[in-house]
């Protein structure tokens, strides 16, 4: 599996070399955000803001007033939770196109309940306007800056940092509105987002050789949710549905499609797989997502519940699937 180091770094430099309207600001976490190399490209274009989120974001809304677009970086707590109203009536309200991207979605860091940003998804669907994304890898890393440009207003986007694998080609860019297929089934439908996506990739692997017949979807659009391969997928399956998020269960993905199926009339089962209404303690990404049934395992072990048996998974079957471990030399720090 190959991996890219800080793709989001390189790629904002590039991307936003012939758009000089798009500006940068950064709370005091301008190296853990990885917009430092945008710093040194354009400082004309780059704002320090220091730790006051609030005033960033009304800044932000000024700047976007002006004919600016404005790419807001910090960590997805204080863009969300601490700056809530501000987004809300200041960029949200008048429908500005102020880019916020949140960084440490969910368990992506070590940093405990403070840093992890596990409800960010559910607080910001209920603002109208408000477009939201998640960059399940490199390939959706380094392809969201085109979709969030092309929005009208507002965009969250729950983005990764330091070493990042990639799993869709290149030629495969993220796109609005759109799930990946990445599995074709008629037995259970699996729709994952974010960092998920890769552990539901090892499970259904795995699965397809036990004879379950697996469709895989990953979202990468939270906000709107109007795909209609979503739809055909959870409407075509035999035995049910399972959402995969790194979030809150509520609120989140497992809403958002809970939603969809009760509003067309879906008669399926759903088996929402996230954070089941707690808070997380500190501890690496691999042992939280074990700790809080989010990883392939869990999948399986989903899976299994909706089809009523049991698939006799050894550890032998998970030996000969591929795991994304870091080599290290990436940030996974909490800060």
């Amino acid at each position: 599996m190959e991996t890219v180091l800080r793709p989001h770094a390189r790629n904002l430099v590039a991307w936003a070399k012939d758009k000089p309207a798009v500006v940068v600001l950064s709370a005091d976490l301008t190296g853990s955000c990885e917009v430092d190399d945008f710093k040194a490209a354009y400082p004309d274009r780059f704002f320090s803001m220091g730790m006051a989120e609030q005033n960033m974001i009304g800044f932000a809304a000024g700047l976007a007033r002006e004919g600016f677009e404005p790419f807001v970086h910090t960590f997805a707590v204080f863009l969300t939770r601490r700056v809530y109203d501000q987004v809300a009536m200041q960029v949200a309200y008048p429908c500005l196109r102020v880019r916020l991207i949140g960084f440490l979605p969910g368990l992506t860091t070590p940093g405990g309940v403070t840093h992890q940003a596990i409800d960010d998804v559910a607080l910001l669907r209920v603002l109208p306007n408000m477009t939201i994304l998640e960059c399940g890898d490199a390939t959706d890393v380094e392809t969201v800056l085109d979709v969030a440009h092309s929005v009208p207003g507002p965009v969250y986007v729950r983005m990764l940092r330091g070493e990042v694998p990639r799993l869709f080609p290149k030629k495969d860019p993220l796109r609005l509105g759109q799930a990946r297929v990445l599995s074709v089934g008629t037995d259970v439908a699996v729709l994952s987002s974010g960092i998920c996506t890769e552990e539901a990739l090892r499970a259904a692997a795995v699965l397809r050789r036990q004879g379950v017949s697996v469709e895989h979807l990953h979202v990468s659009t939270l906000k709107p949710f109007r795909d209609p391969t979503v739809l055909e997928a959870v409407s075509k399956v035999r035995y049910g549905v399972i959402t995969m998020e790194n979030h809150s269960v509520i609120g989140g993905l497992g809403s958002v499609v809970a939603e969809l199926m009760a509003e067309v009339g879906v008669g399926r089962r759903l088996i929402r797989l996230g954070l089941q209404d707690t808070f997380a303690h500190g501890g690496s990404r691999a042992y939280l997502m074990k700790e809080y049934g989010l990883d392939a395992t869990a999948l399986v072990r989903a899976v299994e519940t909706l089809i009523g048996t049991s698939l006799g998974v050894t550890e032998a079957d998970w030996a000969s699937v591929e795991a994304f471990v870091p080599a290290g030399t990436g940030q996974i720090e909490a800060l």
